[in-house]
């Protein structure tokens, strides 16, 4: 077992701290290095961009032992995260292969760039999403950001689903993490019903105490034919 990078979180109360959903992450991309070993980028050094890197603790990983040739980019709306991230990396490696950038989800990021893409979204069933803080008093919404996610727990991951043809490079991928509550099998069915250029499938399932989280890859296979969702 590969180990843990140490992380280096600048504010505990704003920044969410790595719990079962981020070392399942860490537990796929170290069954991953093989593959990613064998993976064809062409001639240019893939580009992999974290969606709500929070601590940084899961593209460190990457960066240290799964693509340490790439170029990453962990965005996240709240300029904590961003910070804990880049702190994070320099702890761990001594490459300077990543930048933070603080966006909404993928809008600082070029169409058809993308190579490895991972998130961690806000997937907890809630009343509805938090608003943005305005004030310094505001600023413990910055984890209930983090975690929330509507109705379903699906309002965010949406969003980046419906990106996800436009933002990859061909043959880019995507995993996603998802709990039971978010239904993944019929997402990943209906997402696959609508993009005929993708191939989707759960590459890794645990139980972690009352939660069933699963990730899917979401692995664009041509170009950029679709359908529209319903």
């Amino acid at each position: 077992m590969l180990p843990t990078p140490d992380i280096k979180i600048t504010d505990p109360e704003k920044v969410y701290d790595p719990a079962e959903d981020s070392f399942l992450l860490l537990d796929l991309f170290e069954e991953l290095r093989d593959y990613f070993k064998r993976k064809e980028f062409g001639h240019k050094t893939p580009l992999v961009v974290e969606i709500g890197t929070g601590s940084g603790i899961v593209s460190t990983f990457i960066n240290e032992y799964v693509l340490p040739n790439g170029y990453f980019i962990a965005t996240d709306i709240n300029p904590y995260s961003c910070a804990s991230a880049l702190q994070t990396n320099k702890a761990n490696t001594t490459s300077f292969n990543l930048d933070a950038v603080r966006c909404d989800l993928l809008s600082a990021i070029q169409d058809h760039l993308i190579d490895v893409l991972v998130f961690n979204p806000p997937y907890v069933p809630t009343e509805s999403i938090p608003s943005m803080p305005t004030t310094k008093n505001e600023e413990y919404k910055w984890m209930d950001i983090a975690l929330n996610g509507g109705p379903t727990g699906m309002d965010i991951t949406n969003k980046v689903l419906d990106s996800l043809n436009r933002k990859l490079s061909v043959n880019g991928e995507a995993y996603i993490l998802f709990c039971a509550r978010n239904k993944p099998k019929q997402v990943a069915a209906n997402f696959q019903s609508n993009h005929d250029n993708f191939k989707v499938e759960q590459v890794i399932f645990r139980k972690a105490g009352w939660e069933e989280l699963s990730i899917y890859r979401f692995l664009k296979v041509g170009g950029t034919k679709s359908t529209p969702s319903a």
